[in-house]
Parts: C-alpha cells; sequence; structure tokens
C-alpha cells in the first residue's frame, strides 16, 4: 500500500503546452509535447499517447498536469523528459488531466 510519503516523492506540477507534433516512429500513436513548466523547472519533452481526443494544433496553450521529477525515458528516436498525466475512456483513449480553473499558475506543484 503506498504511503502519503510516497506520494509526496512524486513531484507532480501544472505546464503549459507549447508545441506538439505527430510521432510516426512511436509504437503507439502518439504525439511529441513541448511543456513549459516555467521558470523553476523550463520546457520539458513528453511522448504522449492522447491522439484519440486530441489534435497538435488544438493542444497549443492547454494547461496539464505531468510528473516532472521521473528520469528520462527513451522513446524510439526521442527522449520524454516528463510524464503527461491522463485518464482512460471506455474505448481506451487517454483524456488529459487538466486544471478545472485557468488561473491555476505554470509550474505550481499538485498537492
Amino acid at each position: 500500500m503506498a504511503t502519503i510519503d510516497d506520494f509526496l516523492k512524486l513531484d507532480i506540477r501544472v505546464g503549459i503546452i507549447a508545441n506538439a507534433e505527430e510521432f510516426p516512429e512511436a509504437r503507439k500513436p502518439a504525439y511529441k509535447l513541448s511543456i513549459d513548466f516555467g521558470s523553476e523547472i523550463g520546457m520539458k519533452r513528453s511522448s504522449a499517447q492522447i491522439t484519440a481526443h486530441y489534435k497538435p494544433a488544438d493542444l497549443i496553450g492547454k494547461k496539464i498536469l505531468a510528473i516532472v521529477n521521473f528520469p528520462p525515458r527513451q522513446i524510439g528516436p526521442f527522449v520524454s523528459e516528463v510524464l503527461t498525466l491522463g485518464v482512460p475512456d471506455r474505448e481506451g483513449g487517454i483524456i488529459l488531466i487538466q486544471p478545472e480553473n485557468e488561473e491555476a499558475i505554470i509550474g505550481g506543484k499538485l498537492f
């Protein structure tokens, strides 16, 4: 069973998607994202399997949540630096977890 200390080890932050592009080299349909987490963390890259509900152009400017303190992961020719968070729909497509209020601060930590 996980403890509160386990949860506190995760650094989950609000980011804003600055760029999104197709990732044809990925084994499963995915996009390559560039996400701005503000001055403390900066710009990070993520591979996200969110193609069922989103087009790249529609992702620009969306605020999302991501884990920013996992080690980078090599996905084909791409290095994913953060884990963009989402939940499944009934068909298995991924829906991004987004702050409910647009006032959420870029780089703000989930607690």
